[in-house]
């Protein structure tokens, strides 16, 4: 498990000299925290997600057992040049010790292998901002070994080829396309819709490929050490945190850039061991619409990123009650525990292993502010928050959505729907069509009002996605990055639109019959789904129903008056300066 480098500074750990270094006057601050050692009000040092895992461990919520790296380790990392310090290497080895006697395997052992998860978590939540490894600690031996402990090969390749692609992609920076593109020759070579109907010697085919990219890429053999594998992903989460789409991401939403990132290291449940397992992601209340029933999605016999990439169309989470009714009765109990405990909607991620259900995340979640509104005055009806305490709930930002034009009635009854998705973030939008980022930002650069196409959309994307006046996915659904982003953004977004024929290579997309290319207008109904050819006319919204509620409690509570000549500009200040410091 640990490299010789490692068993040396363990065996040196508390003699004066090591490496003809005076070692007595080291940092010896702690870095590393148990779960079992953190709460929620320890966000700054743990992250948002750490100090989550913390929370619900606490509360006896079934998370698999792990570790969180502070934020003072990336800060470290950072001051220190960029180089892992060697008291941090040494912490989150003792750390993997106690993990190791929780869950009685051994990380690099080839009988009874513990693969762990290496994931980021900010102070803030930055969805898909940063970066993830999963299944890290196979390798050619403990791959077999859990085969054998399994007793499911096709599960065990699985997850090896799902671990070189992204170590390949997230610490090495290989194209992904290039592995992608392997899996789909072999799922056409074989029929298949799905990587799910590949059998074991496929998947060993495919991991040979694999290995072979890595190699032609990196000029090295893909590494079998698992304690090499470890670090190398957490110092690759240290730097995500200054990659492009996280940096642009801190500049839109105003995070400084020396706060750093927590790294939480987990045991690894599996939700691809077959039909009694799975993975999803829920919301306590629904982020579009406000509406106060559990909604979510899941993927049975899938890894997390099967779900938010939409490259599998999930169910709802309903179907779970069907397939699972022990584990669906189970999620409900703890899905209304967390959303009491936190007083907020809750967006979850959970797995199931063989029946068995964990709990991954919890982070309030981010809604359009329609669904704020509504939230903030039912919780409020519900006797779960007061109005202070409800006015905190909706984001100052968002309230500027409220003022966004909506499509006008008379026109839209001649406009022609073209096609129908989901209506994963609310709103109205008409532009131009752009197939990339790069061409959306440029042409709105130009003075364009555009609309973002894709087959789905990656953190990548997030620069052309926030300029635009709306985004439309052909796969994905309500869970899906685009539909969580467009809804933190603040721009509506039409996701799992099938019905279109979308060709990247020429840039344009079939619907209803007709082909529509770059630079042609459309417009997209973020509420209903609905998309238009062609351009459509819009109007000022009214301000009213649970928006003129709010703003009435806004009144009550707050101390300052804001002058202006416009009556929405007056409420709309009135609202954020109370948002902001409702006491004052």
């Amino acid at each position: 498990m640990i490299n010789k480098a490692i068993r040396l500074a363990d065996t040196c750990r508390y003699v004066k000299f090591y490496r003809g270094r005076d070692v007595s006057c080291m940092d010896h601050r702690k870095y590393i925290y148990l779960f079992n050692e953190g709460n929620a009000g320890m966000r700054d040092l743990l992250g948002g997600k750490g100090a989550n895992l913390a929370e619900m461990t606490n509360l006896g919520i079934p998370v698999p057992s792990g570790f969180t790296i502070s934020t003072e380790a990336c800060i470290k990392y950072y001051e220190d040049g960029k180089v892992m310090p060697e008291i941090i290497v040494d912490q989150i080895y003792t750390a993997l010790e106690k993990i190791e006697g929780k869950t009685g395997k051994k990380f690099g052992n080839v009988k009874n292998p513990l693969l762990v998860s290496v994931r980021s978590g900010a102070r803030v939540s930055m969805p898909g901002m940063m970066d993830t490894i999963l299944n890290v600690g196979l390798n050619d031996d403990t791959v077999k070994g859990l085969s054998r402990l399994t007793g499911n090969e096709r599960f065990a390749y699985d997850s090896y080829r799902r671990f070189i692609q992204m170590f390949s992609d997230v610490v090495m920076g290989i194209e992904k396309r290039k592995f992608e593109d392997v899996l789909d020759d072999a799922k056409d070579a074989k029929g298949a819709e799905y990587d799910t109907e590949l059998d074991a010697s496929e998947l060993k085919q495919i991991i040979e490929k694999f290995k072979k990219i890595y190699s032609n890429e990196t000029s090295s053999h893909f590494p079998q050490d698992s304690g090499e594998q470890l670090i190398q992903s957490i110092t690759a989460v240290f730097k995500s945190w200054d990659n492009p789409r996280a940096m642009e991401y801190r500049r839109l939403n105003g995070i400084p850039g020396n706060w750093g990132t927590a790294v939480n290291v987990q045991s690894m449940v599996f939700g691809n061991m077959g039909e009694t397992s799975g993975t999803g992601v829920a919301f306590t209340r629904n982020p579009a619409t406000g509406e106060k029933s559990i909604f979510g999605e899941y993927l049975i016999n899938a890894q997390g990123e099967d779900v938010v990439a939409g490259i599998r169309t999930p169910q709802p989470i309903i179907k779970l009650k069907e397939n699972l009714p022990e584990c669906y009765s189970q999620f409900i109990d703890i899905a209304q525990k967390l959303e009491a405990h936190y007083k907020d909607m809750q967006d979850m991620e959970f797995t199931i292993e063989q029946g068995k259900l964990y709990f991954l995340q919890t982070r309030n979640g981010k809604r359009t502010v329609q669904s704020a509104l509504k939230m903030a005055v039912d919780m409020v009806e519900e006797g779960l928050i007061n109005k202070e305490e409800a006015i905190l709930k909706v984001e100052p930002k968002q309230l500027d959505t409220l003022l966004y034009p909506s499509f006008h009635s008379d026109e839209l009854k001649k406009a022609i729907i073209i096609a129908k998705g989901l209506p994963a973030s609310s709103g109205a939008a008409c532009g131009r069509i752009y197939f990339t980022s790069e061409d959306a930002k440029r042409h709105h650069d130009q003075g364009e009002k555009v609309i973002l196409v894709k087959l789905e959309t990656s953190p990548e994307d997030i620069e052309g996605m926030e300029i635009s006046e709306g985004i439309l996915t052909i796969r994905g659904r309500m869970t899906s990055h685009a539909a969580v982003a467009a809804r933190e953004i603040g721009i509506c977004c039409v996701a799992g639109c099938s019905d279109l024929i979308l060709n990247e290579k020429t840039k344009s997309f079939t619907g209803a019959g007709k082909v529509y290319k770059e630079g042609d207008y459309i417009s997209i109904d973020g509420s209903t789904g609905n998309v238009y050819g062609g351009p459509i006319k819009t109007v000022s919204p009214e301000i009213s129903g649970y928006f003129g509620t709010f703003m009435s409690w806004a009144d009550d509570i707050r101390k300052m008056e804001i002058r202006t000549d416009r009556v929405p500009a007056a409420r709309l200040a009135a609202a954020q300066a109370q948002v902001r410091n409702p006491r004052k």
